[in-house]
């Protein structure tokens, strides 16, 4: 491969006003064609084959069409109200104005006349049935909307159905007209807010993220380079990298249903990793121009060396986010896509667009020299860096290092041990917003569960019409028996008498890990109940659905983790020729990761520090995503950093000097593209989406913490501690193994056969 970059970067150096106008009309017709035929992305979060379908299942059955609330898309809106301080909503003054609420709604285009509000206060006064032990001798059946315990006092809440079809068919219009609805009552002195998906608007990412990422990664290059003209050519890349994979995933929205974070994780991950390859091959190139016989010439063996680690170190990133399509879940499986669209179009650009800047910038590349920065050249063998004395200390004390790493790491996993994991549901949604505070006025009037109440389908189908009711009241005093529920409706019966449905009312909120374990237990208890009465059911709901979905994606980490590390690990095999090297890289991502996980959950979830003001679970497909991402991103560190110590050993260093003038060289690079990394994922902490802060926030730390902590201190120890056993690879595995030359080995050997038969002159 080394031979064919090589090759390919004199060309591209040489012909840059072809190479250059090939690539800007690319990207013109790329991005004309993707803002022509873009259609909207949706955000469909749904999963198949979740446990909760068997009752959505039975819904169909008995309940036709009521199982079309439980959609992921589906269109709901519940008005909370709240009676002024002191107040009762039954007072003649707040029963009117709470009268005119629902009047006002009923007016609405967007909702559904053909089935009427059911007014929480009457419904209730009604039936007063919504007890922990209701008297079946006086109660009928409870209304699915209303799930108050007693008599309304000062709250209450109503869902309202409308005729909107889907979430993305929304507009802003419809809802300010169903917020809007409610202001002749707040007038009165009612409060009234709104939960559902028709209060709820779609957070894209602000732009300020990408800015920040981009104006840091600026400073840090012009100090890596020491000039101001080459710190703009990695930006160029990534802007040209970035549209274009982006104009792609539009392109994809004519043929394919795409969810609107795909375009998130592809602007992380572009940036991101177009500056660092373009970093990578720079820097590189500033290098071989102090020892090459023209600036072509060093361009080209830029390419061959530093170029074939970014296309290995790229792989590494593609494997991984492609990988996620294993677990199943259509928005993860995009997500993953669209962030390897662009890790792939950061490797094209760096590989063909960057070597024709090189040539189209020549000589004023690193110009104008910043006095304070470039005094000398820092992959000069001749000259002491910060990183050369980093590398001799933790070769003179490689035990006293490694431990060190390892407690520091271990110390950060320890919170890890409390992970929790949600969704992101209304109880994380900004405070200021009507969501959340309908959510706190719920939990304020009954508690946090009746924000994700229990439906349990029952199919009777099979029982005998004389032992149903026996059977239902089996299964709610079974329900009723576990301490985490707070509240079990009396069952409403279908119209065929064959199915029911009840409603169960956990003590704790949708993602509370008590509520998950109440969840399992009640289905646990099916078997035993299905064998005396051959009575079948099902628990949906958002609380059901949230434990199922955290179910499934955790079940996939393991496997996910299997193959992606699996494949990379033959990938860095190929690169490093070895088996300790590839065995290493892995166990020191898994101790990454676990300090990863601890600092965000003592953040995020524990709220130490005072850092959020709002913890939270965190979101349940963070840790498969972290992992997919930091993997690739650390392999990316690990690729540039130990191949230029491959390189040395490979070209006659001891083990130990090995690793001494690897560091020498690699650091500042590696150095500088994790705090690049740092910066583009860290800024994402300003957007008010709080999955968008938490996934920033662990990003960052990930990689924070891989390459510094990992890559530059873990590894460099374990290297000198194994000595040449690191570089060590069986004999028959040497055989079988094609040689990559990622060290562009063949390329100064035909360097040095031209030399010898036509010197340089002068």
């Amino acid at each position: 491969m080394s031979i064919y970059l090589y090759r390919w970067g004199k060309f591209a150096f040489r012909r840059k006003w072809i190479v250059l106008p090939v690539w800007l009309l690319f990207f013109l017709i790329l991005g004309g064609l993707g803002a022509t035929l873009q259609k909207p992305m949706t955000d469909d979060f749904s999963m198949p084959n979740l446990p909760s379908e068997r009752a959505t299942d039975i819904l169909d059955k008995h309940f036709p069409g009521m199982s079309e609330a439980f959609a992921f898309d589906a269109v709901t809106g519940t008005y909370v109200v709240g009676a002024p301080a002191g107040q009762k909503l039954t007072d003649p003054q707040n029963r009117a104005a709470l009268d005119g609420l629902i009047a006002a709604i009923e007016k609405l285009d967007i909702v559904d006349k053909s089935k009427p509000i059911v007014d929480p206060i009457t419904a209730t006064e009604e039936m007063g049935c919504l007890t922990a032990q209701p008297d079946p001798s006086t109660c009928s059946a409870a209304p699915l909307n209303v799930l108050n315990k007693t008599a309304p006092d000062t709250v209450a809440f109503f869902s309202v159905p409308f005729t909107i079809k889907e979430f993305a068919d929304i507009t802003a219009d419809d809802r300010h007209a169903a917020y809007n609805a409610g202001d002749a009552a707040r007038s009165a002195g009612l409060t009234v807010e709104i939960s559902g998906s028709i209060a709820m608007e779609q957070e894209m990412p602000s732009g300020k993220s990408e800015l920040i990422g981009m104006a840091v990664a600026l400073v840090v290059m012009i100090v890596a380079f020491g000039a101001i003209v080459a710190a703009f050519v990695p930006i160029i890349t990534a802007i040209v990298g970035l549209g274009a994979a982006t104009s792609l995933i539009f392109l994809s929205t004519s043929v394919l249903t795409v969810p609107s974070f795909t375009t998130f994780l592809a602007s992380m991950i572009g940036i991101a990793l177009s500056i660092d390859y373009a970093l990578f091959i720079v820097s590189r190139y500033k290098h071989e121009l102090h020892v090459q016989d023209s600036p072509e010439e060093a361009a080209g063996t830029a390419l061959g060396t530093a170029g074939s680690a970014v296309v290995f170190a790229g792989l590494t990133v593609i494997i991984a986010l492609v990988g996620l399509s294993i677990v199943g879940v259509k928005f993860l499986t995009f997500m993953g896509l669209g962030g390897a669209v662009a890790a792939a179009f950061a490797v094209l650009t760096a590989i063909t667009l960057m070597p024709a800047l090189l040539g189209a910038f020549g000589k004023a590349l690193f110009k104008p020299k910043l006095p304070l920065i470039a005094q000398h050249d820092p992959e000069d063998d001749n000259v002491v860096t910060n990183g050369t004395r980093v590398a001799r200390v933790i070769a003179k004390f490689p035990a006293i290092t490694m431990i060190l790493a390892i407690a520091l790491l271990g110390l950060l996993a320890a919170p890890a041990l409390n992970l929790n994991l949600g969704l992101p549901g209304d109880d994380s949604m900004p405070k200021t917003s009507t969501v959340r505070k309908a959510y706190d006025l719920r939990t304020e009037g009954f508690g946090e569960g009746s924000n994700g109440v229990l439906q349990i389908a029952v199919d009777l189908s099979d029982t005998p019409v004389d032992q149903r009711p026996a059977a239902l009241n089996a299964l709610s005093e079974q329900l009723r028996s576990y301490p985490d529920m707070d509240l079990v409706t009396e069952p409403q019966m279908s119209e065929d008498g064959a199915g029911a449905l009840i409603n169960g009312i956990p003590k704790t909120g949708p993602n509370a890990q008590s509520t998950k374990d109440l969840v399992q237990s009640a289905r646990d208890a099916e078997p035993a109940l299905h064998e005396q009465y051959n009575m079948s059911y099902g628990i949906t709901g958002t609380t059901a659905i949230y434990a199922d979905i955290d179910h499934v994606l955790l079940s996939k980490i393991v496997p996910y983790m299997a193959i992606v590390a699996g494949a990379a690990f033959v990938l860095l095999i190929l690169v490093f020729r070895s088996i300790l090297v590839p065995l290493t890289a892995a166990l020191g991502f898994l101790l990454s990761m676990a300090a990863t996980f601890g600092a965000t959950v003592l953040i995020f979830q524990e709220g130490k520090f005072d850092l959020i003001k709002d913890p939270h679970p965190l979101v349940s497909f963070l840790p498969i995503m972290l992992i997919g991402l930091v993997f690739g991103l650390a392999m990316d560190y690990q690729v540039f950093l130990v191949t230029r110590m491959r390189e040395e050993f490979v070209h006659g260093a001891s083990p130990t000097e090995a690793v001494i003038k690897g560091y020498h060289h690699g650091a500042r690079v590696v150095t500088s593209a994790a705090i690049i990394m740092i910066s583009v994922f860290g800024s994402f902490l300003l957007e008010s989406d709080v999955t968008a802060k938490s996934m920033g926030f662990a990003l960052a730390v990930g990689v924070a913490l891989d390459a510094f902590v990992v890559r530059m201190v873990l590894i460099p120890a374990l290297l000198v501690l194994l000595g040449k056993w690191a570089w060590w690879i069986p004999k028959w595995l040497d055989r079988i193994v094609p040689d990559i030359d990622v060290e562009g080995t063949r390329v100064r050997d035909i360097q040095a056969e031209r030399r010898a038969i036509a010197p340089p002159q002068g």
